[in-house]
This record gives C-alpha cells, structure tokens and sequence, in this order.
C-alpha cells in the first residue's frame, strides 16, 4: 500500500497498543494516545501523541473536526483542521483535508483533495547553515563601511 518499502509492510503499525473509533462512534474532546489509533468514526476534537513513532490512520468513512499533532499521519477520510506531523503525511486517493498541512515527508495519491497549504518543516539539528554567496559579500562591504566611517 502507498509503495512500501518490504520492511515497512511487513510491520505497518508502530509497536503499541491500537486503539480503534469504529464507524458510527462519535467522540467529542481532545483524544491523546499511544502507539496506532484507527479511525472509521467521527472525533470532534484535536487528536494527539507525544509518542514519537505514533500512527493514525483516518479511513473511509472517517472524520475529524480539529487538529491532528502525530508523528505520523494516514488520511483516507476526512480532516476539518490542521495536520501536523514530524515524520510523515500520507494521503490516500479518498482523503479530503480542509486545512494546512505541516510535514517532513508527505506522499499523496490521485484523487486526495487539500483546501489549504503545505508547510515543509525540517527537523531540528544543530547544524548551521551557509550563508549565501551574495549575503556574504554583502555583509562584509558593510562591516567595511562602517569601520571607515569609525576612523
């Protein structure tokens, strides 16, 4: 499913618990979890995980009215706020998301619809970047400059 890897389908799920929002439930509130949340209902509520390999999976049939802060995000249904994810986005070919979407990696099939942006966030490193060629020489004809007009 969604190309992957032989190591990834033969474990799909983060190791945990799966706790599982079947169709027809409706859960109204903030829901925080670990390990693999399924969901086939409706949750009126943000939903999120300070497990760092956390899952949901957001299937047919499946809603959220509020924002999602998950490691990892699989929407086939339907997501009414914005996502979050560290690691990784999925969209299937039925997911409709009515908002922004911030992520690290994201794969997306035809047919899945966004109302809203894509924010590319990197993960944090203590690596420093280089400063650009031009805004290197810039800086340094200004501390020029101003040394000259200190004499």
């Amino acid at each position: 499913m969604f190309g992957m890897k032989d190591s990834e389908s033969a474990n799909p799920f983060s190791s945990g618990a799966t706790t599982l929002i079947a169709e027809g439930t409706d859960v109204e509130g903030d829901l925080n979890f670990k390990g693999n949340l399924e969901v086939q209902g409706t949750v009126n509520g943000n939903i999120l995980s300070d497990d760092e390999n956390a899952r949901v999976r957001i299937l047919q049939g499946g809603s959220i009215q509020g924002e999602v802060w998950v490691p990892q995000v699989v929407v086939n249904g339907n997501v009414k706020g914005d996502i979050f994810a560290s690691k990784q986005v999925k969209l299937a070919s039925k997911a409709v998301v009515e908002g922004n979407i911030h992520y690290n990696l994201i794969e997306i099939e035809r047919g899945a619809e966004v109302v809203g942006s894509f924010v590319h966030e990197q993960p944090q490193t203590n690596v420093t970047a280089f400063p650009k060629e031009g805004r290197a020489e810039e800086s340094a004809e200004s501390n020029n400059k101003a040394d000259k007009q200190s004499i």
